[in-house]
């Protein structure tokens, strides 16, 4: 579990491409939790994603690298979970912690 925040502290960029259908690659990507020709479940830096489709292999699969390239067709993929923001603090609040 550590090993994973390490990972995600690294990774600051996640992205997701999708040709024809067919082909996706995913950066960000910190592990899989689960396969199989028909569904794949990925915990990434954005969230937990579900793909979902039929045929579905994982072609490249750099978890180091966080990245993972899944061929095979593609009916769907959503992401679950809230993605942790940075707390906003306004100029006044900023401006005050100064003065302390």
């Amino acid at each position: 579990m550590d090993n994973k925040k390490e990972i995600s502290n690294k990774i600051k960029k996640s992205g997701l491409t999708l040709e024809e259908r067919k082909i996706m690659t995913l950066t960000g990507v910190l592990e899989v939790v689960s396969f199989d020709d028909e569904k794949i479940i990925l915990s990434t830096i954005l969230g937990r994603l579900v793909i979902k489709g039929q045929g579905l292999k994982m072609d490249k699969l750099d978890i180091e690298n966080s990245d993972v390239i899944i061929r095979g067709y593609i009916n769907s993929f959503v992401y679950n979970g809230k993605v942790k923001k940075k707390e906003k603090r306004s100029f006044l609040k900023k401006f005050l912690k100064k003065g302390e």
